[in-house]
């Protein structure tokens, strides 16, 4: 630390921020967060802070700041939900067979063994090339490929309703 700069030392300034940060939230836990949300903004940006400035104010200043920017951020989300409801409203519901039809795939899916949906999302929904999917799920590329041949097999299976080929075979450590 440069003994020629002065510290920055805001423990004194604690009384005061919590204070108004209580005035402006009107709740007790809403104000820490502020509080701490405004100090941390202040860490961030201590270098403009002038040196012999009145620290008091420079952190009011922020924690003030603070306040406004969440009022801001709250009110559009809120506006965004209102505005999201009202188109919900307005949108035509999925025919019912697509709808079905749309949850008995999902189900398929997700009845999958965990390495084969992973696998398979990877490759079919995330886009990722069989090389890139292979690395990204630490495993040879030739594994990877098995995997999705047997997850593909199987999702073929269940929509021609016939159990999946090799299903008779116990699955190590699965159960019994």
């Amino acid at each position: 630390m440069d003994p020629r700069k002065p510290r920055f030392d805001v423990l004194g300034q604690l009384g005061a921020l919590r204070r108004y940060a209580r005035s402006l939230s009107r709740d007790a836990s809403e104000a820490e967060d502020l509080v701490h949300d405004a100090l941390v903004r202040a860490y961030e940006r201590r270098s403009s802070f002038r040196s012999g400035g009145n620290m008091r104010a420079w952190l009011l200043s922020i924690l003030h700041n603070t306040f406004v920017d969440g009022a801001r951020s709250r009110s559009a989300e809120a506006a965004r939900a209102a505005e999201s409801a009202r188109l919900s409203e307005t949108a035509l519901a999925a025919p019912q067979e697509h709808s079905v039809r749309l949850a008995q795939v999902r189900d398929a899916f997700m009845g999958l063994p965990e390495e084969q949906r992973a696998a398979l999302h990877l490759v079919a929904i995330e886009g990722l090339s069989y090389q890139e999917a292979a690395e990204a799920l630490a495993i040879p590329l030739g594994t990877l490929m098995s995997r999705i041949g047997r997850a593909r097999a199987a999702l073929r299976a269940m929509e021609d309703g016939a159990p999946a080929r090799g299903s008779h075979l116990k699955i190590v450590g699965g159960p019994q």
